[in-house]
């Protein structure tokens, strides 16, 4: 995010929020209909019930909507996962490792809950490198969860943090393709394998 971005006001009317609202709601139906791919912007307006030009005064095209779907999404999922600890720890729990595959546990859930939402997502029918974005996002929240592991001066155990957001990915893709009752079972199964993974500990200096 630029620093224009955050320093410019933003004012937006009950109206221009409730289209905006209109219209992402929109363009979720029709990628999920036709794929981001074949989606155009004059079908996102008319399911949307909105103009052009609210469209372009709201978003600068069909990927800038998709961008935005996926933030939101995103929010959710940080948002269900800090729930997830936090009552884990209001219960008693204090075990980092434990706390941080809670964490996973909730975040897989959430796919499991939003299942057409994430299948929009992680269906390889994205705007040009949003694949990368994808993994970069899902390695910063395992890193986010990865610190619940270590103290404060502490160096990132890099090998847990690839093999954890690499499991992660997977098991996204694939609990989302199956029954809830099948997906839940194996989004219990992964991150009780996960679970058993334990963070290198420094070296003693000599």
């Amino acid at each position: 995010m630029t620093v224009e971005k955050v320093s410019k006001p933003v004012r937006t009317s009950h109206r221009g929020a409730a289209t905006r609202s209109a219209l992402l709601k929109a363009a979720a139906h029709v990628f999920r209909t036709v794929g981001f791919a074949r989606a155009g912007v004059s079908e996102v307006v008319e399911q949307a019930g909105a103009s052009v030009g609210s469209l372009y005064h709201h978003f600068t095209g069909k990927a800038d909507l998709y961008h935005a779907l996926y933030e939101e999404f995103q929010q959710r999922q940080q948002d269900r996962t800090h729930r997830a600890v936090a009552e884990a720890r209001a219960r008693g729990e204090n075990d980092p490792t434990r706390l941080m595959y809670t964490a996973a546990r909730a975040y897989l859930e959430g796919c499991i809950e939003e299942r057409e939402t994430t299948l929009l997502f992680f269906s390889g029918d994205g705007p040009p490198g949003f694949d990368s974005k994808l993994r970069e996002r899902l390695r910063q929240w395992t890193d986010r969860n990865v610190a619940l592991f270590r103290k404060a001066d502490e160096p990132v155990d890099e090998a847990l943090l690839m093999v954890v957001s690499g499991a992660m990915l997977l098991a996204v893709t694939e609990v989302i393709r199956r029954d809830d009752t099948e997906a839940r079972r194996l989004a219990d199964d992964i991150t009780g394998l996960l679970s058993r993974l334990e963070p290198r500990r420094p070296a003693a200096e000599g």
